[in-house]
């Protein structure tokens, strides 16, 4: 089983990959390219954001480039980490209750929280600080 840091990574590279040589791609056709689902996506442009290295352009529309992601998903990352400091090992359905945030928030602050080293996944889908 690979590590939550390298699934995230290789989802960002995908996104990459597939935003590489366009100006913008819609987050289906990003999707279709890269057979990654939904929370796989977000996770990669949360490690992408903290980067600085992926743009939204609008709600479905992604880029290379500058990010402007920064204050919404490092804002989420911050209180997602504070629910992890505060109740420890959780999993994402817990995370998003804890925090009052939909799945596309939760799953690209752990991204950015994962670019960051700041949190791993155990066998049972648990996400907990580092």
């Amino acid at each position: 089983m690979r590590s939550l840091t390298v699934n995230f990574e290789m989802g960002a590279g995908k996104i990459w990959a597939a935003l590489e040589g366009q100006r913008c791609l819609e987050k289906d056709k990003i999707l279709k390219a890269t057979q990654l689902n939904e929370n796989e996506f977000y996770a990669g442009i949360g490690w992408l954001a903290r980067e600085n290295k992926v743009f939204e352009e609008d709600e479905v529309h992604y880029g290379l480039g500058a990010t402007n992601l920064t204050s919404e998903i490092g804002n989420n990352a911050g209180i997602v980490w504070g629910v992890m400091d505060i109740w420890g090992e959780v999993n994402i359905s817990t995370i998003r209750r804890l925090a009052d945030m939909g799945e596309k928030e939760a799953c690209s602050a752990l991204g950015w929280l994962a670019k960051e080293g700041k949190i791993y996944i155990n066998e049972k889908q648990m996400y907990n600080l580092k």
